[in-house]
């Protein structure tokens, strides 16, 4: 069993480099895609690592086969887009009052924020909200990944209540999509409280030799 846990320290070949904050997963394939890893030096972006890069992990470490200047190099997990929109020129300047019954309009261009998400996929971490089709059920807790093929089998439920927490296990069968933080099912509450309470079965897997191996636990830290 090996964790792929966000907020986990990350090392590349040549030290110390950041930190891991999202998984990214593509929904048709049920495929695990990236890790998002956030850079310790300034500006501290935030960058796309393709799986493959993976060479070991702990609950506490990720280690990459690439170096600090490799990873400096891939794509940003966030990038800046401009709006343009347009507003009345008095809007410009505080405390002046408009002039004239048809105020002159002036082009800003305001930044947004925006995650860099390959299309056709979804970014993830523990925390996020699940609802079934008639209301919230509770929060991801981790998903289990088949190591052969870095395919989602199953999403773990947190689900908690005055008295005790419980993991619930869904087959990512059961998801109907995923927007933003929060993973929507094609099941109803009742259906979700008959699924099985404790994780299916994992084995120990080590990244560098992943042959004849089953399953790995895929830890989804919060922040």
């Amino acid at each position: 069993m090996i964790d792929l846990p966000t907020i986990a320290e990350v090392h590349c070949s040549d030290g110390v480099a950041g930190r891991s904050t999202y998984v990214i997963g593509n929904p048709v394939t049920q495929q695990l895609t990236h890790l998002v890893v956030k850079s310790y030096l300034p500006p501290f972006h935030e960058h796309l690592v393709p799986v493959d890069q993976v060479v070991e992990t702990t609950p506490n470490l990720i280690r990459l086969k690439c170096t600090r200047n490799d990873l400096s190099m891939m794509e940003p997990f966030e990038y800046e887009e401009y709006i343009r929109t347009e507003i009345p020129d008095y809007l410009s300047w505080p405390y002046v009052l408009p002039m004239g019954l048809y105020p002159e309009e002036v082009v800003k261009y305001i930044p947004v924020k925006r995650q860099n998400i390959p299309q056709g996929e979804f970014a993830l971490r523990r925390g996020a909200r699940v609802e079934a089709t008639d209301g919230y059920v509770g929060l991801v807790d981790e998903l289990l990944i088949n190591s052969n093929n870095m395919q989602v089998t199953h999403l773990v439920l947190l689900e908690r209540h005055v008295f005790k927490h419980r993991e619930i296990t869904i087959p990512v069968s059961q998801i109907d999509r995923v927007d933003e933080d929060t993973v929507y099912l094609k099941l109803d509450r009742q259906s979700v409280e008959q699924l099985p309470t404790t994780p299916i079965q994992r084995w120990p897997l080590n990244v560098k030799d992943s042959s004849g191996l089953s399953n790995l636990k895929l830890r989804i830290e919060t922040f």
